[in-house]
């Protein structure tokens, strides 16, 4: 690859106002371009325990060529690649490859906080919890399940982080939060529902999508809404109980497992090894991406229908034992 020496560091102004979330955190981000290693700043990591120096000699004893790292523009910090950029010193380089990013500092640490929890040395659950802390102050306008999927946390676990550091605020909370799709949403799904019915009985031929862009509201809420009052129920459900055993919501969500099997993808611990890529051939046969389930539920006859549901279930099983098996040891090897 012919190697050239990005010598102009200026770029396009950081926006003023806070990006809503994206599912791809690299959309922001230049072609790569060849950067001199000396010009390069420490990152504003998310990782508390810094870098990890095994990593980086594993990396500076590969032949291949590295993904390049990326750099926020202004201020010429490593937002993810800070054991790339370790090695690239370590074997003497001069030259490193690099995409800039443009945007706040704010926003490059959200997406070192993304790229990080995709690695194969992902941040710990401290890291992100208090990444999701800092999140939640510099956006608080995001909805729990969007900085949820930032930092690889459960929607429910940042609900709780949001409440206790409000308690330590003064102020009430905002009144409606960005979702994931960019789209602001009241806080009351109360408030929402009312106004969808009102809009029903004002135009019942409306679309969801219509009545859902109008009142602020998912259109899946719509058609909830829509079948309730077809049946002559109440377009509020009953809140469900939630019992005892009933396990927290910790689960990574939406299209974040795409960036992470992504990460996973180029880590070049799995990537360039046989055991490695026999691996990744197994986890990308069984990882199930976000909504794809809604495909095959369409799909499924429905005299299969609880057939398919115990399989789902038994698989789900054997993954949450792999998930404990897999956590036990590396809190052994910690």
């Amino acid at each position: 690859m012919e190697q050239q020496v990005g010598v102009s560091l200026s770029g396009p102004v950081a926006p003023a106002a806070i990006q809503p979330y994206t599912d791809d955190p690299l959309s922001g981000c230049s072609e790569p371009q060849w950067l001199p290693v000396r010009s390069l700043l420490p990152a504003d990591s998310p990782r508390e325990s810094g870098e990890d120096l095994a990593h980086t000699r594993m990396l500076a004893g590969l032949d291949a060529e590295l993904p390049p790292i990326i750099v926020h523009r202004t201020t010429m910090r490593v937002i993810d690649g800070m054991h790339r950029l370790g090695a690239a010193r370590m074997r003497g380089d001069e030259l490193i490859p690099v995409r800039f990013f443009d945007g706040t500092e704010q926003e490059a640490f959200v997406l070192a906080v993304r790229t990080n929890i995709a690695h194969g040395l992902p941040l710990s659950h401290e890291d992100r919890t208090r990444a999701a802390e800092r999140i939640i102050g510099s956006h608080p306008n995001w909805s729990d399940r969007a900085i949820a999927a930032a930092a690889g946390l459960g929607a429910r676990t940042i609900g709780n982080i949001r409440r206790r550091l409000q308690q330590h605020r003064d102020g009430g909370d905002n009144a409606a939060r960005t979702g994931r799709d960019g789209r602001v949403r009241p806080l009351n799904n109360v408030e929402g529902r009312i106004r969808v019915s009102e809009l029903i009985r004002e135009r019942p031929d409306a679309s969801l999508r219509e009545i859902a862009r109008e009142a602020g509201v998912s259109p899946s809420t719509v058609r909830d809404v829509r079948l309730r009052i077809e049946r002559g129920e109440n377009p509020l459900p009953a809140p469900r109980p939630r019992r005892d055993s009933e396990p927290a919501d910790d689960r990574m969500t939406g299209p974040d497992l795409a960036v992470v099997l992504q990460g996973l993808q180029n880590d070049p611990a799995l990537r360039f090894s046989e055991s490695g890529r026999g691996l990744l051939r197994w986890i990308f046969s069984r990882a199930l991406r976000a909504d794809e389930w809604v495909d095959v539920a369409d799909k499924v006859p429905p005299h299969c229908t609880y057939i398919i549901a115990d399989l789902a279930r038994t698989c789900a099983e054997e993954w949450r034992q792999l998930a404990e098996d897999l956590e036990e040891r590396g809190a052994k090897q910690a």
